[in-house]
């Protein structure tokens, strides 16, 4: 029982974070200013993909390694642009009430890790 509302809670954080990033995505693509890029490249399409590869494996119930990986890699950097963001070194996207998204990617990405962990334990008889 518990391990099914586990199952459906971590799917409702990875759909909130593939729409929230996915506007910010859509936003950057409009306007080319919806977030930072390293290299060119925009954080909140790496973020986006690092919701979707583990809406995938969770779907699937497979590929527990990328769940892990791409979960792990967005919370590294969420972690990072959260740091960068408190020190003043960075900006982070903010939202409409001005709290910066990566501290909630970051709460986010920690909490798949937390909660997939705690779904993968053995149940005890």
């Amino acid at each position: 029982m518990l391990k099914t509302f586990t199952y459906y809670v971590i799917l409702i954080i990875l759909i909130i974070g593939l729409f929230g990033a996915g506007g910010l995505v859509t936003e950057e693509f409009k306007t080319g200013e919806g977030c930072p890029k390293i290299m060119h490249i925009p954080m909140c399409l790496v973020i986006l993909i690092c919701f979707l590869i583990p809406f995938i494996a969770h779907l699937f119930k497979k590929w527990n390694i990328l769940y892990f990986l791409f979960t792990g890699l967005a919370s590294s950097i969420a972690l990072v642009a959260s740091i960068m963001q408190f020190t003043g070194h960075a900006e982070c996207p903010k939202t409409t009430s001005g709290t910066p998204m990566c501290y909630y990617s970051l709460i986010l990405f920690s909490s798949l890790i937390l909660l997939k962990i705690y779904h993968q334990k053995p149940t005890k008889l």
